[in-house]
């Protein structure tokens, strides 16, 4: 796949986690604000200034590793359009799954930012699709596909709980 036909194979493609971080989430709160995570007014500001950093940090993350995939890996994210290169520059130094932790950080930030134990409950539930996702299918295919590469980027690089310092593998760019 060319670059231009990647990066527009990308933005299609980034409507399924807009979807699930995003469109799911006002579907069950309405991103309204409440009070539920706390009663005292000293622990809501907190909580939500935390939550809106989570969301920021959650959509830049998301789009910095989809650009990723496209210029870099000259693919896309969805299994149909995949890479030809393995992509671990960018966030992908720090943890494997950058995109995935990417959406999980704006849900729960959407949780704490409206006070909505419902999405952190949602929150949970697509770690653990994505998680029975990456296992059951994206590693194995992945496997398979870069081999030693891989393999490689397994060993150094965590699959959740991001590194504290930037592996510095091959293609770290």
């Amino acid at each position: 796949m060319r670059k231009w036909p990647a990066i527009a194979g990308s933005l299609l493609f980034l409507a399924v986690p807009g979807s699930v971080a995003g469109l799911v989430p006002w579907w069950l709160c309405g991103w309204r604000v409440s009070d539920h995570f706390s009663d005292y007014l000293a622990m809501q500001l907190p909580l939500r200034a935390a939550g809106a950093l989570l969301i920021a940090l959650g959509v830049l993350g998301l789009l910095d590793s989809f650009r990723r995939f496209a210029v870099q890996g000259l693919g896309t994210p969805a299994p149909v359009l995949p890479t030809r290169h393995l992509v671990v520059g960018g966030l992908y130094r720090y943890v494997r799954n950058p995109m995935y932790v990417a959406v999980i950080a704006a849900i729960v930030g959407q949780a704490l930012l409206f006070g909505k134990l419902p999405l952190l409950v949602y929150g949970g539930l697509v770690w653990l699709a994505c998680h029975g996702f990456v296992c059951l299918y994206e590693e194995p295919v992945l496997r398979a596909g870069f081999g030693g590469e891989y393999r490689e980027f397994c060993a150094a690089v965590p699959r959740w709980m991001p590194r504290t310092t930037p592996w510095r593998g091959p293609a770290q760019s």
